[in-house]
């Protein structure tokens, strides 16, 4: 078996009750439907219009990895052109690790800065079980049941990717979905964070102040992005250990630095509490400052070079500016507007299968004869391998994806199995003894 040919580049007293303006107070008639309320939002979760936008980078992210992997795919045919190696080297994963980070922190962050209830890590953890797993471990049985037709096959390989283990392993981390790397940190930063989290919010419970919590949140974030960077520098200029040791440069302990800084912009945003940051061109030059830092990190990261090690962490703060500009900035300007647009929003939508599928969308489309790597070609095979990922994309979502997360429902919003019969578990009400007429008539006296 052989490795692909992808390379990674709120409070109330106890017993008090608050009816808010416009509610039934209990015990008043309709009180029953009252207290029947619609499905909520999970708590944290960003404004619709926000939610929208943020799809919307999904989308983007999604559509320019397809397109950076088959352009990675093609110039392995044309390796003497030092602008297209260049070109082949602009990676952009770190902004999933960033956004990612912000979402799932964000309610985190919003319990430890205003100090409101915090949620169970069980719940946090069944919820992303749900989430990544099933999709995740029916592609990867697929795909390597199809690269070993015959038993026992690699089943090292099989086993360090359902374990999300692959990551440490040199010579197979990219074997199978070579994407799936990337998956691996996502599972290790969930269980980062449900041993952090708590931790922060116990420390923020002794800080009477909100903005001294605010300061040592992200505190712990500048620490939590420092771990990798001096890990990198440490590698690369003290121990000299080449890029293409894997596990060095692509396990959680060097690749941090991007979800630090999601974690640090969800702190930003729960410090704020919806109210925007930067207003009139101020978005508008945080994006510009993105676009530099982004392209500066590109531009060094040349091959066995201190700026192919420091590409990522640079990179991650080129994706705060531009996440920030959205997230902290005011709404409704032609940027918000862009990445609300429907069809990128759908693609965000379905981005996880599609990004889980597009490899072996690519592959096959080789093997059959529909693409090469004939750079000449590239255009060709960029449309034809982003339309038929997006097409599986939306395929698994609807067949694996959005059924897999109706499993949610078996557990309440503290992470138990959720008991859909009470009536039946119930303890039985007592039955008041029976009133005999002796009794009655001593009572009567």
């Amino acid at each position: 078996m052989s490795s692909t040919t992808v390379t990674p580049g709120a409070t109330l007293t106890p017993g008090a009750t608050l009816t808010p303006p416009g509610a039934t107070a209990p015990g008043a008639p309709g009180a029953h439907r009252a207290a029947r309320p619609g499905p909520q939002p999970p708590e944290g979760a960003p404004r619709k219009a926000r939610a929208r936008e943020l799809e919307g980078y999904r989308g983007i992210a999604a559509l320019s990895i397809i397109a950076f992997h088959v352009y990675q795919y093609a110039i392995q045919s044309n390796t003497t052109n030092p602008l297209v190696n260049q070109l082949g080297r602009f990676e952009i994963v770190d902004i999933l690790f960033v956004l990612s980070a912000y979402l799932l922190t964000l309610p985190y962050a919003r319990a430890a800065v205003n100090q409101t209830s915090l949620r169970t890590s069980r719940q946090f953890l069944l919820r992303r079980a749900v989430r990544i797993l099933p999709l995740y471990w029916i592609g990867i049985l697929v795909v390597w049941g199809v690269r070993n037709p015959g038993l026992p096959g690699d089943w090292r390989d099989l086993l360090e990717h359902l374990t999300f283990t692959q990551v440490f392993d040199r010579k197979r981390i990219f074997y199978t979905l070579g994407p799936s790397w990337s998956m691996s940190l996502e599972v290790m930063f969930y269980l980062v964070l449900v041993l952090l989290a708590p931790l922060a919010y116990r420390a923020c419970t002794r800080i009477a102040s909100r903005r001294d919590r605010v300061r040592v949140l992200l505190a712990g974030c500048a620490v939590l992005f420092a771990v990798p960077v001096a890990w990198n520098n440490l590698a690369y200029l003290a121990f000299h250990v080449t890029f293409e040791n894997w596990p060095v440069y692509f396990g959680p302990q060097a690749r941090f630095g991007a979800f630090a800084v999601g974690m640090a912009l969800a702190v930003m945003v729960a410090a704020r509490d919806g109210k925007p940051l930067f207003r009139g061109l101020w978005p508008m030059a945080l994006r510009l400052g993105a676009v530099a830092i982004v392209a500066f990190a590109w531009w060094i990261d040349r091959p066995d070079s201190w700026g192919q090690i420091a590409f990522h962490d640079i990179a991650s703060v080129g994706w705060l500016l531009l996440m920030g500009s959205t997230v902290l900035g005011a709404g409704g300007q032609f940027w918000s507007r862009a990445l609300s647009w429907r069809a990128l929003t759908w693609i965000g939508l379905i981005s996880y299968s599609t990004y889980i599928w597009h490899e072996p969308v690519m592959l096959l489309l080789n093997r059959l004869g529909v693409i090469n790597r004939s750079m000449g070609l590239f255009p060709w095979s960029v449309f034809v391998v982003l339309t038929a990922s997006v097409g599986a994309g939306w395929l698994s979502y609807w067949v694996i994806e959005y059924p897999t997360g109706k499993l949610r429902a078996l557990h309440d919003n503290e992470g138990r199995p959720r008991d859909y019969y009470p009536e039946l578990t119930a303890p039985a009400a007592p039955v008041p003894a029976a009133v005999t007429p002796e009794r009655e008539l001593v009572t009567v006296r």
